[in-house]
């Protein structure tokens, strides 16, 4: 491969790391946020295997919405008894990979990019995906003075939160199957694809300098509050309406070392998940109180709700979408073909839901041996 050639798929790889921010104090991308709390433990409990803490890494945005119920409502706490769960918030996919990678957190929640990112970079030894926790909310949104069908988007200007990021891979696959052309890289072609953080899409959108998005939540529903419309859901594009937005992750090490902690880390995760499709207003209201908590500012209802509504949070990590996606940003000569074996180990995901009366998931053959 040509150096130049090499160097452009090594940026975009790296670039491929960065989710969906949507940390509510910038709204955009970022290093580790300033949030660092420690969960308060109920007076006589017992700690598991003897370990004081857990350190546990999210996103303060809607498509981490089972840690932050979890965290609101104390779900993960109360299954780890007296070790303490120890909360760092980050609105950089690369930085909480950072932290996995140098063991200043445990276990995170964290997308499908940075999660493939962070096992083929340490060649398959540092983290495992151990469960799923949202799938969709995501949508292209338009000016609907500009565009009106889907073959209006051509010759548009969509904005995308950034090169070679989950959506904008999602995007650059939809414009192929359309059959126009763009250069993945410029973003020139057919659509005009404009890499907008999402801090500056709302802005970028009422100024005319772009005239739609295909984004995340809850800077969809911000946009479709500044006039956009909805034209496609990209749910609507995936079997049964389901992909995966956001999965679990541990560290190799921590996870062999203790195990029982991990384990309780999932059960609260599946029991919040239970929480949040049997009280979905309550489950709503707690993710923006955490939120709120987090960075001092909670969305408004006409944000909250419709963004709310487009998320689906599941335990299960949707692996074969996983590899979809991965194989998406191959197409677009965005990612040299990654080796995903062994990125899933399911067994205490598995071990929880059984005793839950649920049934098991699958790793869609990339489990660990």
């Amino acid at each position: 491969m040509p150096a130049s050639r090499s160097t452009a798929v090594r940026r975009a790889f790296a670039a491929l790391a960065t989710l969906p921010l949507l940390t509510l104090a910038a709204c955009g991308y970022g290093s580790q946020a300033p949030k660092d709390d420690v969960a308060q433990v109920a007076a006589g409990a017992k700690k598991i295997d003897g370990l004081d803490t857990v350190s546990i890494g999210y996103f303060g945005n809607l498509t981490h919405g089972t840690a932050l119920v979890g965290i609101q409502k104390g779900l993960f706490q109360k299954e780890l008894g007296g070790t303490r769960a120890k909360y760092t918030t980050f609105n950089a996919g690369p930085s909480e990979i950072e932290a996995l990678n140098g063991g200043s957190i445990d276990i995170g929640w964290i997308g499908p990019s940075p999660a493939i990112n962070g096992f083929t970079k340490a060649d398959g030894a540092n983290l495992r995906i151990i469960g799923g926790s949202a799938s969709g909310g995501v949508k292209l949104v338009v000016n609907p003075d500009k565009i009106r069908s889907l073959k209006d988007v051509k010759g548009k200007k969509i904005a995308t939160p950034q090169l070679g990021n989950t959506q904008d891979v999602a995007f650059l696959n939809w414009i192929a199957e359309q059959g126009w052309k763009v250069d993945a890289q410029s973003g020139k072609g057919d659509v005009s694809v404009v890499r907008t953080d999402n801090s500056i899409a709302p802005d970028a959108y009422k100024s005319g300098a772009v005239d739609g998005a295909w984004v995340p939540e809850p800077t969809a529903s911000k946009l479709v509050a500044e006039g956009a419309k909805v034209l496609l859901d990209e749910a609507d594009l995936w079997p049964d309406k389901k992909f995966v937005i956001t999965n679990i992750v541990v560290r190799q090490e921590f996870l062999k070392e203790h195990p029982d902690v991990v384990e309780a880390v999932l059960r609260g995760s599946v029991k919040t998940n239970a929480y949040i499709h049997a009280h979905p207003d309550e489950a709503r209201a707690a993710a923006n109180a955490q939120l709120k908590a987090d960075s001092g500012k909670a969305l408004p209802a006409n944000v909250l709700d419709p963004a709310w509504q487009s998320i689906q949070f599941v335990d299960d990590p949707l692996a074969a979408t996983l590899s979809t996606e991965a194989e998406h940003a191959v197409k677009a000569g965005l990612l040299e073909k990654p080796r995903l074996d062994g990125i899933y180990d399911l067994t205490l995901l598995n071990k929880v839901l059984k005793a839950a009366g649920e049934p098991e998931v699958d790793d869609a053959g990339l489990g660990a041996e």
